[in-house]
């Protein structure tokens, strides 16, 4: 297909999968060949599919995260060709990967799915990979290593043995620079080869034409692309040291790259390979503190004239103009000389001094020129002539934005019923510090680390010393019962009111008055509900805060439009979901948080269609101080968490539940009124299972086969969580008790993966079991497996999940634990999120307030009973269980 696109995907164990999308343009035919049979190879080797990327044509456009491999592996073969004498130590190579290469790589590494565990570890392991993968190559390779490369590309040139070496000449006004060719050969008894001028090749080579062509061969061939070496090989100068002018020295410099693929290495100074050689316009903004905080806020700048990195005079760099010849020597340095280039840096630089002497800039104008979207006298920092960095006050609010264990401590308020884990409270630190400069803040979590209770913390913390203004919080209807839980649980003092009709029947009726909102700490509504009452928007909030703010990563739809129109002091997002998998999900997202901080959607478009590395690390160093992002497997936060980190999630019923649920009660209370014994026993565990098909989803209590999600609170709950694991391409296993509800979980939770999973219960046979099990732990994307409680209990080894869900509850905590073990066992490297699905006020969250309660109940007991300890309750206790409370 023209419009199909390979992505690379970084998985949660430090894997590569790659994937097909559909591209917004066509792809052109060059670039669906090379997809296709890196596709190809990459099923069978991936490193051997990364050998042949790293050979591929660098002009052949890929997807960017393809794009970044490219490179990464270009690195490689790049290093590989240039490796000398590799001809005698063939399969003994070892390429080294420098430490300032992996961190040019990570700086500026694209945005993809999983580049959240793009780090060192994993760049070396793969580089590890490529070495082994190399070295069996030559080994079962008869022929020469020149010829194996080759067979990956064949333009490709290996390193000669001649190199080309340019140094300063101190010694010469007249002739700063010299040029010296030197070639390597081995001694009479030595081991090991020596570079000596190519003057002496002559007599060397003295009787063999043929071994003097042979070394020359790489000088030949960049003769074909180069006057100056031909000059130099037609006259012989090539065997001879030569003093040089600077603008012959120029011309060399400007041709290194042609004598590099011809299979010449050179050596030159390293102030040429510096891409920010040459003077520059230097702009330092937010040297004091300003008088107001925000993103509008005013701050201090001075320009000035810098050369690597020092400041020089304008006189100083107007002498420069002077030189006629490309490069020029200004205090211990060359550098190159361009008059337009300079010219435009003066003029600029006379300008800017004008205005820092009246103005200032605010915080968001800094960042846009920063970024590139935005001009600063016709110049941008794409031009390579223009540099900003931050001054002492500015400098030191990012650094402790970037490192939130410097905060100073703030406590999470008065009555506030939880004791914070380590990086929790760091979290509260840097929400706080934000809040006091008016910027607002991403938090981005990993599930199951408490972003939750760190917002309920920081409004518990403001609420004594800011001005009486409810907070806005805006969710997922799924999520109301949940943050409704939570709140009275961590923080009971503080006071809300669920705009949303589940919770208050006549909210649509008559407007909230500013008063009444105030009248509350929090008001909690939905996405959908936002756009529906005026009232919402026309209210002035002390903060907006989004959970699930994916929910607002298409920046045209109505829902976003409405939720970026509230009034409000501040904002705070929240997801569990990688906001670097696309750019424009990114820029929405902090369209919200900070309005105008990557400019317009028109500005941020055009930006990303010209984004290369470079840009990427001015991007990423631009959102990062209002992004905090903690995974499970920070080594900064690993041993604040326990094992397991268990989540009870509480679903809503939806209206048609809520119907057949006050059926099933008023029909149970008719029928245990005349039964006793064993009967009365019967109906009341039969009822249990009838309750528990209701809250899992009324088409299994009703045997339809209408499994649609708006009916069922916990298929809505599954949805938002999968959704979150899909986007991290995350494995999870999803235990019910009841094999009939399994097809229409597959089906269902297929549709939120875009791809198929697995079931196994007691019907599943027990060959057919070892092929799934096996399947699921392979290296195959495999993103759900639904499985039985009872049939999953015992011997299956389902390692690599990192999330366990409990669709519907097995009233036996053994029962339960047994089935998360599956996940949880020896071998388990990750950490593990068990998420509880609860129905809200049901059978379900009574029974489990009772488990919880250890007065109520015995351990023992209960597992010894399994399910009917409740079926030994008094009419009264057991319609009391049963009842609904809304």
């Amino acid at each position: 297909m023209t419009n199909s696109q390979l992505d690379a995907v970084i998985l949660c164990d430090g894997s590569i999968a790659l994937e097909w999308i559909t591209s917004s343009g066509v792809v052109d035919k060059n670039a669906q060949k090379l997809q296709q049979q890196i596709y190809t190879v990459f099923q069978k080797n991936v490193a051997q599919a990364l050998i042949s990327l790293g050979f591929s044509d660098e002009n052949t456009s890929l997807s960017p995260s393809l794009e970044f491999w490219k490179s990464f592996a270009h690195t490689f073969t790049k290093k590989l060709i240039q490796t000398p004498d590799l001809e005698t130590i063939r399969d003994k190579v070892n390429i080294e990967l420098l430490p300032q290469e992996i961190g040019y790589l990570l700086r500026t590494a694209p945005f993809m799915i999983g580049y959240e565990y793009l780090h060192e570890d994993l760049l070396r392991s793969l580089w590890s990979q490529l070495n082994k993968e190399l070295q069996k190559e030559i080994r079962k390779h008869k022929g020469t290593v020149a010829a194996l490369i080759k067979s990956y590309e064949p333009d490709a040139h290996l390193l000669g043995r001649v190199y080309f070496h340019l140094v300063e000449n101190p010694h010469s006004s007249d002739y700063p620079f010299a040029f010296l060719a030197t070639y390597s050969t081995r001694l009479a008894n030595e081991s090991k080869s020596k570079h000596i001028p190519l003057k002496f090749a002559l007599k060397e080579y003295a009787h063999s034409d043929r071994d003097m062509l042979q070394l020359l061969a790489t000088i030949e061939t960049a003769a074909e692309k180069s006057a100056l070496v031909h000059g130099l090989l037609q006259s012989g100068e090539i065997f001879h040291p030569l003093g040089w002018k600077a603008n012959e020295a120029l011309t060399f410099l400007r041709e290194v790259a042609i004598y590099e693929q011809s299979g010449i290495l050179c050596r030159i100074p390293n102030w040429w390979r510096k891409s920010s050689a040459g003077i520059q316009l230097g702009i330092k903004v937010g040297s004091s503190t300003p008088s107001r905080v925000g993103m509008a806020s005013l701050l201090s700048f001075n320009v000035q004239l810098l050369l690597d990195g020092k400041v020089i005079s304008a006189s100083e760099a107007r002498k420069i103009l002077e030189e006629s010849q490309g490069l020029a020597y200004l205090k211990g340095k060359w550098i190159e000389v361009n008059h337009e280039k300079l010219q435009k840096i003066l003029s600029v630089f006379e300008k800017a001094q004008q205005v820092t002497k009246n103005n200032g800039m605010t915080l968001q104008e800094a960042l846009h020129i920063q970024l590139g979207i935005k001009k600063f006298f016709g110049i941008t920092t794409y031009d390579n002539i223009l540099t900003i960095e931050n001054g002492q006050w500015l400098d030191s609010v990012v650094t402790k934005l970037q490192k939130p264990e410097s905060i100073q401590t703030t406590c999470p308020g008065r009555n506030f019923k939880a004791t914070l884990r380590g990086y929790q409270q760091h979290g509260l630190n840097w929400l706080h510090f934000l809040h006091s400069l008016q910027f607002g803040a991403c938090l981005a979590d990993d599930m199951g680390l408490g972003k939750t209770i760190q917002i309920i913390a920081f409004i518990n913390s403001i609420k004594s010393t800011e001005n009486k203004k409810a907070h806005l919080l805006v969710v997922p209807a799924s999520l109301l019962a949940n943050w409704q839980n939570e709140i009275e649980r961590f923080a009971p003092s503080l006071t809300y009111f669920i705009a949303h009709s589940s919770s208050n029947a006549d909210v649509n009726k008559t407007t909230k008055s500013a008063d009444f909102l105030n009248s509350y700490d929090i008001v909690i509504t939905t996405y959908a509900l936002v756009q529906r009452y005026p009232w919402l928007q026309n209210h002035s909030w002390q903060y907006v805060i989004l959970d699930e703010a994916q929910a607002i990563k298409n920046p045209g739809t109505k829902q976003t439009k409405a939720v970026k129109k509230l009034k409000c002091y501040n904002r705070i997002a929240l997801t569990g979901t990688p906001i670097e998998n696309k750019l424009g999900d990114l820029w929405s997202l902090y369209d919200f948080i900070n309005p105008g901080l990557l400019g317009s959607i028109g500005e941020f478009t055009s930006f990303a269609k010209e984004l290369k590395s470079e840009g990427y690390t001015r991007l990423k160093k631009i959102i990062s101080p209002y992004l905090l992002r903690r995974l499970k497997t920070d080594k900064s936060i690993i041993s604040d968490l326990p094992d397991k980190i268990e989540m009870k999630v509480y679903a809503s019923l939806s209206k048609k539940q809520i119907l057949l649920y006050k059926q099933l009660v008023g029909g149970l209370a008719k029928a245990i009124k005349k039964a006793e014994g064993k009967h009365r026993r019967g109906i009341i565990l039969g009822s249990l299972i009838k309750f528990k098909q209701l809250c899992n989803h009324p088409g299994q209590y009703l045997d339809n086969g209408d499994y649609a999600e708006k009916d069922s609170g916990k298929f809505a709950q599954l949805n938002e969580i999968c959704q979150t694991i899909h986007a991290k391409r995350e494995k999870v296993l999803v235990f019910t008790q009841f094999k009939e509800i399994a097809p229409a979980l597959h089906d269902f939770l297929t549709t939120v993966f875009g791809r198929e999973g697995l079931i196994l219960h007691g019907g599943t046979a027990v060959k057919k079991r070892k092929s799934l099990i096996e399947r699921f732990q392979s290296s195959e994307y495999v993103p759900f497996f639904i499985l039985s409680v009872k049939a999953a209990g015992v011997g299956l080894n389902l390692t690599a999940a990192n999330h366990v869900i409990h669709f519907d509850r097995w009233w036996n905590p053994a029962v339960e634990n047994q089935a998360t073990d599956r996940a949880f066992r020896i071998g388990q490297k990750k950490k593990v999120v068990v998420h509880k699905f609860i129905t809200k006020g049901t059978i379900e969250e009574k029974i489990d307030a009772m488990l919880e309660d250890k007065l109520s109940l015995s351990q023992k007991i209960i597992e010894s009973s399994g399910e009917n300890w409740i079926s030994q309750m008094d009419d009264q206790q057991m319609l009391d269980m049963f009842k609904l409370r809304l």
